[in-house]
């Protein structure tokens, strides 16, 4: 399955601080969870790269 491959599955999105200091993507489904922990620097960086992300989307032709 690449990026542009469509998908029947569903999944939910947590994001918050842990109380270790760290940034945490949590996701989640009916049969699996995945947490996915980041430094606050690397937080920062995928941050840049979702807007840079939106930026390009918002110019593709629907």
């Amino acid at each position: 399955m690449g990026i542009n491959d469509e998908s029947e599955i569903e999944a939910n999105l947590q994001i918050g601080p842990t109380d270790h200091g760290m940034v945490r993507l949590f996701i989640y489904g009916s049969t699996i969870e995945i947490p996915m922990d980041f430094d606050p620097d690397e937080a920062d960086e995928i941050a840049d790269e979702i807007k840079a992300a939106a930026a390009t989307a918002r110019k593709v032709k629907r």
